[in-house]
């Protein structure tokens, strides 16, 4: 350990191999994944990985450039958060502690690391991971769009050329029908598609339009799809196939809708980017 210098909150004095920075971020990986699996919560997982792949992935690009060598005053607090983030994992789960334990585990890493007078050299990764919680705090907040996600949903089936009717937020089909309730609204989906859009402005250099454009598109998707799920129950509702309602209702069943909405948002980036990029080399 070389001291480089006496100051306590400044100094850069201790420093971290990579590899045992390296270790302790994939044990904090694996006690996350297993407390969503734990917690049977399989699309917020899925969506977990998004946002881990695209931090790592940037920080992967400027690992050469990263300033290492962390001090004691942040080595405590690291160290802290860290334990923290361990103890808590052995509790029963809450979605406050599934949507932050990410963005708190970086932090405390990136404190092990780099110590806080460096800590701004990882904001992007940081602000893309506290993207993954603040929808948990938003839900609290925000207006309940459930009767408009019924109205939606009953004209898609009305559309199909079903004999559907919408009574307040009942979705009344012949032999059947769905209660949109707001945990059913979509908007849960609308938030998290937001944080992606943070990922996707981050990791690439855009202009206004298309930053304007690209949270209305995730927000678009996000309630489309979703309406689609809750017009794809109303007609299994119907079937008297209990099991294959339960199934397309539960976290696995929405885990395809999930990665549907975020595959399709992933096309519209890459059209985006491919664009600009053709656009620059005119």
């Amino acid at each position: 350990m070389a001291i480089r210098s006496s100051s306590f909150f400044q100094g850069q004095n201790v420093k971290i191999p990579p590899f045992l920075l390296l270790g302790l971020g994939g044990i904090l990986m694996a006690v996350y994944f297993t407390v969503n699996l734990r917690a049977d919560k399989m699309a917020h997982l899925a969506m977990s990985l998004v946002f881990w792949c695209a931090a790592l992935s940037s920080l992967w690009d400027k690992r050469s450039h990263l300033k290492l060598g962390t001090n004691i005053f942040s080595l405590g607090i690291g160290a802290s958060l860290v334990v923290g983030i361990l103890v808590y994992s052995l509790r029963p789960p809450t979605g406050v502690f599934l949507g932050f334990a990410p963005f708190v585990s970086a932090l405390g890493i990136v404190l092990l690391a780099s110590g806080i007078q460096a800590i701004g050299q990882y904001n992007p990764e940081l602000l893309m991971l506290l993207c993954l919680g603040i929808p948990k705090l938003l839900l609290k907040f925000l207006p309940d769009i459930s009767p408009l996600t019924a109205q939606f949903s009953t004209f898609l089936l009305w559309y199909s050329g079903f004999s559907v009717q919408l009574d307040n937020n009942h979705i009344l089909l012949p032999g059947g029908g769905v209660n949109v309730v707001p945990a059913c609204s979509g908007l849960n989906l609308i938030t998290y598609m937001l944080g992606v859009t943070v990922i996707f402005l981050l990791m690439f250099p855009l202009n206004i339009s298309t930053k304007i454009l690209a949270p209305i598109v995730a927000m678009a998707l996000g309630f489309i799809i979703n309406g689609i799920r809750v017009a794809l129950l109303a007609l299994l509702s119907t079937t008297r196939n209990a099991a294959l309602f339960d199934y397309w209702h539960s976290n696995d069943g929405a885990l395809f809708f999930v990665m549907l909405t975020v595959l399709l948002f992933g096309l519209f980036c890459w059209w985006i980017v491919g664009r600009a990029q053709c656009s620059s080399l005119k």
